[in-house]
């Protein structure tokens, strides 16, 4: 939804200035967000919305209510720490249960000592994997999702939640998630 607010942005921008703002949006028309940006595609049976690039309380409250309006399939959060936030850090993790979004999301799975806060405040109906780093998370990547699910992958680049990213990518390529072969 921010890509799309910022959008909106730059063709009020460009409307005040006089430009064209139809051509403008043709051009806009063909952006599509980069890697760990936001970017949504459809992999081995699952939807993957790939915004392990950055992450604060701001932002992911936009990824979840994102993941909140789309329909189709279980709803899955896949979650790293959230970082640079400074004193009031596991404060502002362990908020993020109360997030109105969240009560869309049917499982959450998070890695990082960090969001061992969201993980507790979690009611347990909601609580998937807890690892504390992403690497032991994608270890486990056959037990996050299954076909069908769509999945929010989220989390500050130093957390290394793209690790998560990058074994859903390597699973659709071998089997589909959720899926064991012999």
């Amino acid at each position: 939804i921010y890509f799309v607010m910022n959008a909106v942005g730059v063709l009020a921008a460009l409307s005040a200035a006089g430009a064209d703002v139809a051509q403008a949006a043709r051009g806009l028309s063909d952006w599509r967000p980069p890697l760990g940006r936001g970017a949504v595609e459809d992999l081995a049976g699952i939807r993957l919305i790939d915004d392990a690039y950055n992450s604060n309380p701001t932002s992911l409250s936009a990824g979840l209510a994102t993941l909140a309006r789309l329909t189709g399939g279980r709803r899955v959060a896949i979650l790293g720490d959230m970082l640079e936030l400074g004193t009031d850090e596991v404060a502002m993790h362990r908020a993020m249960a109360d997030d109105p979004a969240m009560a869309s999301v049917d499982l959450v799975h998070l890695a990082g000592p960090r969001m061992r806060a969201l993980y507790e405040a979690l009611p347990e109906t909601r609580r998937g994997l807890y690892a504390e780093t992403a690497a032991d998370l994608a270890a486990r990547v056959a037990d996050l999702v299954a076909i069908g699910d769509i999945v929010l992958v989220k989390g500050s680049k130093g957390s290394r939640i793209s690790t998560v990213v990058d074994a859903l990518r390597r699973t659709g390529e071998s089997s589909a998630p959720g899926e064991r072969t012999a």
